[in-house]
């Protein structure tokens, strides 16, 4: 269904699963600050609704999308965190470096969860402009921070299980 007809970030037909005890990282670029502290505020609150203190919740923030892999890296040096939660907007501009930024983003944080063998979340925004973006974080469709919390409540739980 095309995400011009809903919100997704409606939850309320799946079992998230209790996120009490579960510690997280969250990794937010400062680049579109706008979007990105909105997406931040949508993690944060979606972790606690699940039952995440705000003391098991450590943001840690960096410069642009790219720079995500890295603190990510760095986040789970510390074998602290459950899960890990990148968070990021990367907006469509007139040359190729969209391209190559969303593409280096996506694969690096992915090598990253298998690194560590951790959930690593991509709720990096990859739009091609500011209005989709603003919809995404907290707008009509949602707020793709929360359902990165989300995400990131259920691969922990998964991960404690097996």
């Amino acid at each position: 269904m095309s995400s011009s007809l809903k919100n997704l970030s409606d939850f309320s037909h799946i079992e998230v699963g209790n996120a009490e005890g579960l510690k997280f990282a969250i990794v937010v670029s400062q680049w579109n600050a706008q979007v990105t502290g909105a997406l931040l505020d949508g993690a944060i609150s979606g972790l606690q609704k699940h039952g995440t203190l705000e003391s098991n919740i450590n943001v840690i923030q960096v410069p642009g999308s790219y720079e995500l892999i890295s603190g990510a890296d760095i986040a789970l040096r510390s074998p602290i965190f459950d899960a890990v939660i990148c968070l990021g907007c990367v907006i469509q501009g007139e040359t190729r470096h969209f391209d190559f930024i969303c593409n280096a983003v996506g694969n690096g944080i992915a090598n990253v969860a298998i690194k560590y063998n951790k959930p690593v979340i991509f709720g990096v925004l990859t739009t091609d402009n500011l209005e989709q973006a603003l919809d995404r974080s907290g707008g009509k469709h949602g707020n793709k921070g929360e359902e990165a919390a989300i995400t990131a409540i259920q691969m922990a739980l998964l991960s404690q299980k097996y």
